[in-house]
């Protein structure tokens, strides 16, 4: 029923996708500049504003579409063959992707009442996690090595 849509659900998957990662490689970097100003500033109180809008009206949608087009696509037959290994290793990728993806506004939240407990180095170290994982998610998805 669905295989007719199989391009139009990858295409918006993708999309999604592409959405997502954008969000989660920029809020981290957010998060660098806006331990470089200080708590209670006109600056802050900017990155507050940048923070809070690219995670609630950016980043999350996409999250939430990229997993219900992701789930659209294996719910058609012959897309995963389920007893593959690279489907189990990207699935634990993309379950580090959600725990990143709520760090993330835990860290966002802890911005907003100006209780930052880490430090710039800490962020620019935390936004390479994002792109590790989706290098896994990729090689899994293309190359499918075992």
């Amino acid at each position: 029923m669905l295989l007719p849509w199989y391009p139009w659900i990858k295409a918006f998957h993708v999309m999604s996708v592409m959405a997502w990662m954008a969000g989660l490689f920029y809020l981290p970097r957010l998060f660098v500049y806006h331990c470089q100003v200080a708590a209670g500033s006109e600056e802050s109180e900017r990155f507050k504003i940048m923070e809070r809008r690219l995670l609630r009206a950016i980043t999350t949608p996409a999250m939430i579409s990229s997993l219900l087009f992701g789930m659209l696509l294996v719910s058609i037959p012959g897309v995963v063959n389920w007893s593959s290994g690279w489907w189990h290793v990207k699935m634990a990728a993309l379950l580090g992707m959600f725990i990143f993806h709520g760090f993330c506004a835990r860290w966002r939240g802890e911005f907003s009442r100006d209780r930052n407990r880490h430090s710039e180095r800490f962020y620019r170290m935390a936004n390479e996690i994002p792109t590790v994982l989706m290098m896994v998610i990729v090689i899994m998805v293309i190359v499918k090595p075992f």
